[in-house]
């Protein structure tokens, strides 16, 4: 194994948010493994969306954000929120094409991007899908075309805010088995928001637990088994109302 593939992929140190006065995170360190399901969880106002916008490099910061790429550095990225303007006649083929092709989508999709958007409409379970308005969508839909749009070309780094917030539990499945899939076939290292403790458990290899400052940090089995660890994902569970 080379020393980049052993490095970790994003090393975070003395991150620090300001907003005027009021820290919105304050001395923020830990490592992003490559290869791995990292979940951050953490209350409302956390900073949990602040930390992926500050590494998105959408706002200002103090500290360091160092990323070690292999390939070209790409980094996939599923929003908490995205609005869809209803009375814009766009399908689900042709907002995958937009980035996938050169000639503008309204001059028609080429049968090598259908077959690329009909390709990732199956990694989420959406096949079929092609031809429906983007904005007929329920919410658990949108949510994996997001995804699929982030899955290709294949990332690096995919970060994901809150992705299974609102979906019920079938949509929440196929979710994580495509984030599954994503770390064990293609070594992408992600990064996802959670407020689902059960979730945390269930497919997290490393987990962050945060307000504002770092709480615990480790390995899921690790923050388990230590006192101060499961201190603050118990604290975190009674405050969210979530069980462990």
């Amino acid at each position: 194994m080379t020393d980049a593939f052993a490095s970790p992929l994003l090393e975070i140190d003395g991150l620090t948010v300001r907003r005027q006065r009021e820290a919105l995170l304050d001395g923020v360190s830990f490592k992003v493994q490559r290869g791995t399901l990292h979940v951050l969880v953490g209350p409302n106002g956390a900073g949990k969306t602040t930390l992926l916008s500050a590494i998105l490099g959408q706002i200002a910061f103090s500290g360091r954000i160092v990323a070690t790429w292999i390939g070209r550095g790409a980094i996939g990225y599923v929003p908490q929120t995205f609005a869809v303007d209803p009375t814009l006649p766009v399908t689900v083929e042709d907002f995958l094409a937009l980035t996938r092709q050169r000639r503008p989508v309204c001059l028609g999709v080429s049968q090598r991007t259908r077959d690329a958007v009909a390709r990732l409409l199956g990694r989420v379970q959406l096949a079929g899908l092609e031809r429906r308005p983007l904005a007929a969508l329920s919410g658990g839909e949108l949510r994996r075309v997001l995804l699929a749009h982030a899955l290709e070309p294949e990332p690096e780094l995919l970060l994901l805010d809150e992705p299974t917030a609102g979906l019920d539990e079938i949509a929440i499945r196929i979710l994580e088995d495509a984030l599954a899939t994503a770390t064990r076939e293609a070594r992408t290292t992600v990064l996802m928001v959670s407020h689902d403790l059960n979730q945390v458990r269930r497919i997290a290899d490393h987990v962050t637990v945060l307000d504002r400052r770092i709480l615990a940090d480790g390995p899921l089995r690790v923050v388990l088994s230590e006192g101060a660890g499961l201190e603050a994902l118990t604290m975190a569970a009674a405050r969210w109302d979530v069980r462990l």
